[in-house]
């Protein structure tokens, strides 16, 4: 089944320049199936280009899916049009009495501050707190994992010396997971970042176990023991040219940025990137709608928590 996305949202011409099938809510709502009902918090500042990159791996899926986009109040977003986020996402108080079946915190260029100094870290606060009685499963991708972590586990930061930046062979712990159904023994995730966590604070948490980690890039993967929080440091939703961008806007800028590892052919930035991690993203994402997800969920979302 189709992504039921509102109507106009740009992602759908984008996507269905890629072949991809999305379906409008007008035509959506003439099938009598119940969707999965997700809701995603973009905390990127590039919103619509998060938004495609999502909606493409949510919707290799046979199932339908029904979106929402929350953003945070007490925030402006200095790189989308006023008029893309007020069409198409909402206040977190238009939504605090929904459930959802599932949720995506997306990551956000904010890692060089402490979290408590964050402007909108209590609102964020306020809005993982929800989803722990609100959302059957939640997400959480980069900085976004660190501050999941960091609220509900005390997990730390650290800051790194040089960015982490790249595509890394990660491995699994356990290649019988649902998480990992048709992954390879080793599968490549794309990197950005300035902080990392570390295993040794993790293993002292009980009731968080490590899923993926890689040699050069540290903990990829970390789940709480009940299943329902998943959080992944990488960024496997990025496109073939995030990295690129990320690359060549550093370099305008005059910022110390180093070239991408394992990205571009023989580290040419004149040559088009390789995407490593395309199967894995698809993979991972499907896996997580259906067996953390559908296959969990209450079928009446009104039983969650009751």
């Amino acid at each position: 089944m189709p992504v039921n996305i509102p109507d106009q949202l740009p992602a759908i011409q984008l996507l269905k320049e890629e072949n991809i099938f999305v379906m409008d809510a007008s035509r959506a709502s003439q099938q009598d199936i119940r969707p999965l009902k997700l809701a995603i918090l973009n905390l990127m500042p590039l919103k619509i280009t998060t938004e495609t990159d999502l909606l493409r791996l949510l919707s290799n899926s046979p199932l339908q899916l029904e979106v929402d986009f929350i953003k945070i109040k007490g925030h402006t977003s200095k790189n989308t049009p006023v008029e893309h986020m007020r069409a198409f996402y909402l206040d977190f108080e238009t939504i605090r009495n929904k459930k959802y079946d599932g949720m995506i915190i997306t990551g956000a260029p904010v890692e060089h501050l402490p979290f408590k100094e964050v402007t909108y870290w209590r609102e964020l606060q306020e809005i993982m707190d929800w989803a722990r009685s609100h959302v059957f499963s939640t997400l959480y991708i980069c900085w976004a994992a660190q501050a999941g972590l960091y609220h509900h586990f005390g997990v730390p930061k650290y800051p790194l010396e040089a960015k982490m930046f790249g595509v890394f062979k990660h491995t699994v712990s356990d290649d019988k997971l649902p998480i990992f159904r048709g992954f390879d023994d080793e599968f490549w995730v794309p990197h950005s970042r300035h902080t990392e966590i570390r295993r040794s604070d993790i293993e002292n948490v009980p009731n968080l176990s490590i899923l993926s980690e890689s040699a050069e890039s540290g903990v990829n993967m970390v789940v709480d023991k009940g299943g329902r929080q998943l959080f992944i440091t990488g960024h496997l939703e990025y496109s073939r040219y995030t990295l690129d961008n990320e690359y060549r806007r550093d370099l305008s800028r005059n910022l110390p940025i180093q070239i991408p590892v394992n990205y571009y052919p023989d580290d040419d930035p004149s040559q088009p990137p390789v995407m490593r991690w395309k199967s894995a993203a698809h993979l991972l994402f499907s896996n997580w709608l259906n067996y953390y997800v559908y296959q969990e969920t209450p079928y009446n979302l009104a039983e969650l928590h009751e």
